[in-house]
């Protein structure tokens, strides 16, 4: 009987199969869809300092093999996310992981400040690709100096576990893990959604209310698995992939590039019960592969490059 249980930063994951950010809401809205008991555990909504209204609809167009989102991070903020959000999950057995939004430094330090006093969310994502409104509204992630600042900040703000939510629009996504661990991350998620657009040729109009949006789902498998193996030979952090997987191959090959846990996220608006299976799919590959514990999986590529 393989052994599916994994441990990252102190924190055991009775497997290696999460939801991802943006994707589950606040855990209660997949209620009776999805049994998150059974899996390793939900990264929630992003939250900030402040309410969010988000991006204007359109928010969402199908594409092939994926889907794009102009969310927006529209969310509750911090004062309805802990007086609300948090204890609506009070007696849910899997792992919480809270994900930290932000337009300024100060406002990311803010909420991991806040957080860190809670205890449910036992690790926080920070998601670097919000616009910094400081500096011309460059993406935290794709700038070194700025990617420093953020991150510090949060490390400096929180003694929780800290993943950082690496941006896949930088042309070599090396020395920015690199830099995201220099500055105190305990963790790497890669990576976020692929900035993208989708265009209505009868009305010669972008489908997007905001114009530009982040592809997701299947279509972006392939690159998100190139970035995990990169990451993994730039540092040596645990690294939690996120991009495309529907199944547990995908969960099998991002493993074995080197991640230690995945996220599944846009397949679930087809097939909420994906994750399930893919916990199912992994403990049957393990098995018959005679992978005992499955964090052996972890980085055993065989002729890696």
């Amino acid at each position: 009987m393989t052994n599916l249980s994994i441990t990252i930063n102190g924190i055991e994951f009775r497997n290696p199969i999460l939801v991802a950010s943006g994707i589950a809401g606040y855990g209660t809205e997949w209620d009776g869809l999805c049994d998150f008991e059974k899996l390793g555990g939900v990264v929630l909504k992003g939250v900030s300092r402040e309410p969010w209204a988000g991006n204007a609809p359109p928010r969402l167009a199908e594409t092939p093999s994926g889907m794009l989102n102009a969310i927006g991070l529209e969310n509750v903020g911090l004062d309805a996310f802990l007086d609300e959000k948090l204890p609506a999950l009070e007696g849910l057995d899997t792992v919480i992981v809270a994900n930290v939004v932000g337009r300024t430094v100060a406002e990311y330090a803010d909420v991991c400040e806040a957080l860190d006093k809670h205890d449910r969310p036992a690790a926080l994502e920070v998601n670097v690709s919000c616009p910094n409104v400081e500096s011309s509204g460059i993406a935290f992630g794709t700038n070194i100096n700025t990617l420093t600042e953020v991150v510090s900040a949060c490390r400096a703000a929180t003694g929780k576990p800290l993943w950082v939510k690496l941006s896949p629009g930088v042309s070599d996504i090396a020395p920015f893990a690199a830099t995201a661990v220099d500055a105190g991350a305990d963790a790497l998620t890669v990576a976020n959604t692929i900035p993208a657009m989708a265009i209505d040729v009868e009305s010669r109009r972008p489908v997007l209310g905001n114009t530009y949006g982040g592809l997701s789902g299947p279509a972006v498998f392939p690159v998100a698995l190139r970035l995990v193996h990169v990451t993994a030979h730039a540092v040596d952090v645990p690294i939690i992939a996120s991009g495309g997987a529907v199944g547990w191959r995908d969960a099998v090959a991002f493993m074995l590039t080197g991640a230690s846990l995945v996220q599944m996220g846009t397949v679930l608006f087809s097939a909420p019960a994906a994750p399930e299976a893919a916990v199912t799919g992994l403990a049957e590959y393990a098995e018959r592969t005679g992978f005992k514990e499955v964090s052996k999986l972890v980085g055993a590529l065989i002729n890696k490059g």
